[in-house]
């Protein structure tokens, strides 16, 4: 850590790995760019929708499998949560390309029901890599909210909706606020690992859609500018943490200590 962000300060030479002197010259490039900040601003955007999906879809999973009483159909299905977690993300994303393509079956079935009658451009969209990502943080969502919610007792549920609370107000009221440790906990990851997402876009938005890590990697290997990919893997890093610690703040102000 402490080379990469020397690596960071140097001066970009052809000739020498390393340079004496310190500059600022790349984290100026890179705030003085829009198009890096662009791309900046993109990332910081899939990264916050991608978990809020994944939020919103993880809640109803998570509390249908808590409160599920079959132990061995809730096992399975815990299991088949889990077994994306098993295989690398490479393997997911190719599965996903074949699912999203111009020949793949979310366009088969898109002509077979008559919505369209040419093949849809899904695949290399922004659409395609929120639709990756969520499927890619949705475990770690739901598996994160499943635990805090087994340690919830139903008691509280029933008391409150036989004082006549609405289930809208008794989760709101009654629910939520037990489950922000869960919610925060799976929020968090989630967007670290959209935040630093590789494979995903690379693959999925191919080259006319550009987030961070990629092009990081671009000016790593391509480029041969390793000062600068550096300072653009130390901003993502500090964005990454900033927003990490703005939301714990909110947080434990809204919520207190979770």
């Amino acid at each position: 850590m402490a080379m990469m962000f020397r690596f960071s300060l140097n001066r970009y030479s052809a000739n020498e790995l390393m340079t004496q002197a310190l500059t600022l010259a790349n984290y100026a490039r890179f705030f003085s760019d829009p198009f890096y900040l662009g791309v900046l601003g993109k990332t910081i955007a899939v990264a916050m929708i991608s978990t809020f999906v994944a939020l919103v879809l993880g809640v109803p999973a998570a509390y249908f499998l808590a409160r599920l009483s079959a132990p061995r159909l809730k096992s399975a299905l815990i299991l088949l949560t889990v077994i994306p977690l098993l295989m690398g993300n490479s393997v997911r994303t190719a599965g996903w390309m074949v699912l999203l393509g111009d020949r793949g079956l979310c366009n088969a079935i898109l002509i077979f029901l008559g919505l369209t009658a040419e093949p849809v451009r899904i695949l290399y969209t922004g659409k395609a890599v929120l639709i990756a990502l969520v499927a890619a943080i949705l475990p770690y969502m739901i598996i994160s909210l499943q635990s805090v919610l087994e340690g919830i007792e139903r008691v509280y549920e029933e008391a409150a909706l036989t004082l006549g609370a609405h289930p809208a107000t008794m989760f709101r009221r009654v629910l939520l606020p037990m489950l922000m440790p869960g919610i925060f906990s799976g929020s968090l990851l989630c967007f670290i690992l959209a935040m630093n997402a590789y494979a995903t876009p690379l693959l999925i938005g191919g080259p006319t859609f550009q987030m961070m890590a990629p092009l990081v990697y671009q000016q790593l290997t391509k480029v041969f500018d390793w000062p600068f990919a550096s300072s653009m893997a130390f901003v993502l890093m500090a964005v990454t943490i900033i927003s990490v610690v703005l939301s714990s703040v909110f947080v434990q102000r809204r919520y207190g200590r979770v």
